[in-house]
């Protein structure tokens, strides 16, 4: 398989991952989208882009700093991919700040909800912010004056800084010539003016502002010539030597610890920020003028998050959607023998966030409480600080039941988290183990034990997204009830195999990475392709995250050659080209952008009209089928593989209001359609929950 060089056969990754946030912030542009929501949105791509520097920019300047030869799938070496990156970050943040300055704050305005600067302060504004800062923000504050007693303090990860220009002497006599101010991370970001001094129903005062109009407070008697803010975002990657490790978590902790000290990957400044202090704070932490983002507005816009929470204007929100308990989870809590009995009777899907998540907590509130019960197994990747779930597994260890947990404590940016839990775990008596060193356990199961009329019987759930009550409410996934004996054996061996030792399990029903899970969904592709050779119907649909494995991508790219026609509803990440002639021209990519985060992995495969239906935790990437365990498991039920094939696919391909469609050259085009609009956000809403 060839392409010209104009033209390669993947896409690049990191370019594709901005293309995704460029939907995100068209969703912050859209008039239709509610106001507080639009500014949510502004919010997220904000987030989205300090983890990209965090994580794939550092990478990016690593392959540079070893001088990296080898190009990547896309043909491209490290030094052309960071051209690139760096100047579509820089457009896209460009847009990013027009959205919120000249869309967004206007109409908040005209709402009543005020971000007021200094300038536009009047006499009784004034004075209360001069009270506030004397009193809530000047204590807090220690301003470092740069000198050979002062070294240049050492900053954390994003913090929020001021580099402030001074002129004259100090009571000691020496000549004041730079000073750095870093804003604590206990002082809030944005403060809230009493409604008789703002005159609005809603008015605010940023942090920068406060520390800007009164940054003369910190020095008495020399002059300030200027304050200007900036931050700087480090290689927050951790490091892990997988061969030398002992003690996973004790080895982790020490990771963690030296994360907000990485080496820098970005600095944004002050758009009025002079040259030459520009130029000092990039000799400071040895970044170039490629690596500078000037900011016109605060550098970092995730923190006005805040603002979507703290007003009460519902009528600027998504309306409020109440995710129902389905049938026959309305009535049983409290009635174990009737919950277990519901799904021994039949397999029990839910789709989050449609339908509520309330079903799995009462399965293990169930479970810990059942004198039934004599063992829970469960993995968990991401789970939360105040997790209902967690203090359910606490209970039933306290029982004396006995529980398993798989922590993943390697899970990004949830490291502390789960070694807190695990923690907690470990004091009350359960058996805590931390998966492979290697292999992050990122499959979604739990699994109950029972003692009925003598015997055991296993009842597991297992889904395509975090036991995180919280994300369940925004994040799109399935999960499967089941009794099924299969199903239910299968989890276990995978359990046995993550707590102990031994060969490779032969599983009956389970899809497992690393071991069957990418040689089998070759094999399901190689096989559509052989339907269409032989004149038969062949037909691949699959939903996911991110498609980057380049051996899947080939499959399919021949698949498409011999006929099959391909269906691919990619939310983010997608390196594969669609639409190419000669190459793909019978594979088309959607990504559905809107109100909730499409986040469950669904796999269909016509299979000469066996439909192959199965849901997964994995993503079709190198990590998830090669240094991760991940299952995906089959929908079994002729009635609920129904329901997945018209959920997952067929309104999604149907919808023309969240869906955008990807072009050959990697660019993505709204779809629009002359015909009734049609979401698939909405339909499911109505559909699963009345709405």
């Amino acid at each position: 398989m060839t392409s010209d060089a104009a033209s390669p056969l993947f896409l690049n990754r990191e370019l594709s991952l901005l293309k995704f946030n460029e939907r995100v912030l068209a969703l912050a542009e859209s008039p239709d989208t509610p106001l507080l929501e639009r500014l949510r949105y502004v919010c997220i791509v904000s987030s989205n882009l300090d983890e990209f520097f965090e994580i794939r920019v550092s990478t990016l300047k690593e392959q540079q700093r070893q001088k990296s030869q080898t190009r990547g799938p896309d043909g491209q070496l490290p030094s052309e991919t960071f051209g690139q990156v760096t100047a579509a970050v820089q457009a896209l943040v460009a847009r990013k700040y027009s959205v919120l300055y000249e869309r967004i704050l206007p109409r908040l305005k005209e709402e009543g909800i005020v971000l007021p600067l200094a300038s536009e302060w009047n006499e009784a504004q004034q004075a209360w912010a001069l009270e506030v800062f004397r009193r809530e923000v000047m204590p807090l504050l220690t301003p470092i004056g740069l000198s050979p007693g002062h070294p240049f303090p050492r900053v954390f990860n994003k913090s929020l800084n001021f580099i402030v220009p001074l002129q004259g002497r100090d009571a000691f006599g020496r000549k004041a010539s730079i000073a750095i101010v870093s804003a604590p991370r206990a002082l809030p970001r944005l403060i809230r003016m009493p409604d008789d001094v703002s005159g609005q129903p809603h008015g605010f005062v940023l942090l920068t502002s406060l520390i800007r109009a009164f940054v003369g407070e910190l020095f008495p008697g020399i002059a300030v010539q200027g304050c200007f803010q900036w931050r700087v975002t480090r290689n927050s990657d951790l490091f892990v030597d997988d061969e030398e490790i002992t003690n996973l978590r004790l080895a982790l902790q020490g990771e963690l610890s030296q994360r907000n000290f990485g080496a820098a990957v970005r600095l944004e400044i002050d758009a009025q920020m002079p040259y030459e202090l520009e130029t000092f704070l990039q000799r400071e932490f040895s970044l170039a003028p490629i690596d500078t983002y000037r900011i016109n507005g605060p550098v970092n816009l995730s923190r006005l998050m805040q603002l979507c929470n703290s007003v009460d204007r519902p009528d600027l929100l998504y309306s409020t959607y109440h995710a129902p308990v389905p049938e026959p989870f309305k009535h049983v809590v409290g009635k174990p023998d009737e919950l277990f009995a519901a799904i021994a009777a039949r397999d029990q899907l839910l789709h989050h966030p449609y339908q509520s998540f309330r079903p799995v907590i009462d399965f293990l509130t169930a479970a810990a409480a059942d004198p039934k019960v004599v063992a829970i197994k469960q993995t968990i990747y991401r789970t939360g600080e105040d997790s209902e779930l967690m203090q359910l597994l606490l209970a039933a260890a306290r029982a004396g039941k006995e529980v398993i947990v798989v922590v993943e404590l390697m899970a990004r940016f949830d490291e502390q988290t789960n070694i807190n839990w695990a923690a907690r775990l470990e004091e009350v008596g359960a058996h805590v183990v931390y998966g492979v060193v290697g292999h992050k356990t990122h499959a979604k199961m739990a699994l109950v034990l029972r003692r009925e009329n003598g015997e055991l019987r296993r009842y597991g759930h297992l889904g395509t997204g975090n036991y995180h009550p919280s994300t369940a409410r925004l994040y799109t996934d399935f999960g499967l009830l089941t009794a099924n004996p299969d199903l239910c054996e299968d989890m276990d061996k995978v359990f046995s195999q993550l707590t102990g030792l031994g060969m490779r399990r032969s599983l009956k029903a389970l899809l497992q990475a690393p071991f069957t899970l990418h040689e089998t969904i070759v094999e399901m592709v190689r096989r559509e392709a052989e339907h269409a050779r032989q004149g038969k119907r062949a037909r691949i649909m699959a939903k996911m995250n991110s498609l980057l494995e380049p051996s899947i991508i080939e499959e399919l790219y021949k698949a498409s050659q011999a006929g099959v026609k391909i269906d691919l509803v990619v939310r983010g990440l997608c390196t594969l080209r669609a639409g190419v002639p000669g190459l793909s021209e019978n594979i088309r990519v959607r990504s559905i952008v809107g109100r909730f985060l499409e986040h469950s992995r669904v796999f269909y495969f016509l299979d000469g009209g066996k439909e192959n239906v199965y849901l997964s935790s994995a993503d079709w990437m190198d990590r998830n089928f090669f240094r991760r365990v991940e299952v995906a498991f089959p929908v079994l039920d002729k009635t609920l593989k129904r329901r997945v094939i018209s959920e997952a696919f067929t309104y999604a391909l149907r919808d023309n209001t969240l869906a955008w469609v990807q072009k050959p050259g990697g660019d993505y085009q709204r779809v629009r359609s002359r015909g009734k609009p049609f979401s698939l956000h909405g339909q499911l809403m109505q559909k699963l929950g009345g709405a």
